[in-house]
C-alpha cells in the first residue's frame, strides 16, 4: 500500500484529489474516500492537492489514524478490484469504521 486517506476527509469528500489521479485508484464512499492499495502506483499526486489534508503515505499517518490503513485494505478485500473508480461509481457503503464514526464538521 502506498498512500491512504484519513480522518479530514471524511463527510467533506472535495475530491480534488480524484481529478489529480492519473491511475483512476481513488473510490467513493457515501462519507469517505478511498486508496486501492493495489491500483494505486505510489506517484503522490494526490497529496498535495487534498485541501484538508487528508492523504498520507502509509509510513507518515499519525498514529491516531494508523487504522485507516487497515481499513483502507479491508474495504477492498470486500469489494474487490473494480479496475477504475470512474468506471465503478460510488459504492453504496463505507468501511464499518468509518460508517460508525459520528458526523464530521458539523
Amino acid at each position: 500500500m502506498t498512500y491512504v486517506i484519513a480522518q479530514p476527509c471524511v463527510d467533506v469528500k472535495d475530491k480534488a484529489c480524484v481529478d489529480e489521479c492519473p491511475v483512476d485508484c481513488i473510490y467513493e464512499g457515501p462519507r469517505d474516500l478511498y486508496i486501492n492499495p493495489d491500483e494505486c502506483v505510489d506517484c503522490g499526486a494526490c497529496e498535495p492537492v487534498c485541501p484538508v489534508e487528508a492523504i498520507f503515505y502509509e509510513d507518515d499517518l499519525p498514529e491516531d489514524w494508523a487504522w485507516y490503513k487497515d481499513a483502507a485494505v479491508d474495504f477492498f478485500n470486500q469489494v474487490g478490484n473494480a479496475g477504475g473508480a470512474q468506471a465503478h461509481g460510488p459504492y453504496d457503503h463505507d468501511h464499518p469504521q468509518v460508517a460508525a464514526l459520528p458526523p464530521q464538521g458539523q
